[in-house]
C-alpha cells in the first residue's frame, strides 16, 4: 500500500514547477502503478500550449475556471471545477486559467517525476519503456 500526503509531496523534489504550473507528482513510474498521478495547480493569467506525443492524460478539474482549446479543432471548451478532460488522441492543445485552477491528474504511460514540457509542449518519451505495437 502507498500512502501519501499533499503537503509533504509540496515540499519535496516531487513537486515540480515550471512556467505557469506547478505539480505534486503523487504517483510515479517507480511505484510501479502503470500510471502517475499528479495533483497541478495552473496559475491564472498563464497561457500553456501543450501537446503530449508520448503520454495520454486525464484532467479533473476541482477548482477554479478558464478554458482549453483543442487546436486540432479550434474548439474552445469551459473549464470549472466538475469538467474532466482527456488528450486521448495526443491532443495540441492551450490551457488558459482565468483564476488559479487545481486539477487532479494521471498520465499513461506514467512520468519519471522531473518531466517539465519542452519546445513542443510535450514531456519527453521515457528511454526506459519499450513502444507499444501501435506506438
Amino acid at each position: 500500500m502507498i500512502v501519501r500526503h499533499l503537503t509533504d509531496i509540496r515540499k519535496s523534489d516531487q513537486n515540480v514547477r515550471s512556467d505557469g504550473w506547478a505539480s505534486a507528482r503523487m504517483l510515479l513510474k517507480d511505484d510501479g502503478m502503470g500510471f502517475s498521478f499528479h495533483i497541478t495547480t495552473l496559475f491564472a493569467g498563464s497561457e500553456i500550449k501543450m501537446h503530449y506525443q508520448n503520454h495520454l492524460e486525464s484532467v479533473f478539474v476541482l477548482k477554479g475556471t478558464g478554458t482549453i482549446e483543442d487546436l486540432g479543432t479550434g474548439k474552445t471548451h469551459r473549464l470549472e471545477p466538475g469538467v474532466m478532460y482527456a488528450l486521448n488522441d495526443h491532443d495540441r492543445h492551450i490551457v488558459r486559467p482565468e483564476t488559479d485552477i487545481l486539477t487532479a491528474c494521471v498520465f499513461n504511460p506514467p512520468v519519471t517525476g522531473k518531466e517539465v514540457h519542452d519546445a513542443s509542449g510535450a514531456y519527453p518519451a521515457d528511454p526506459a519503456r519499450e513502444p507499444a505495437p501501435a506506438d
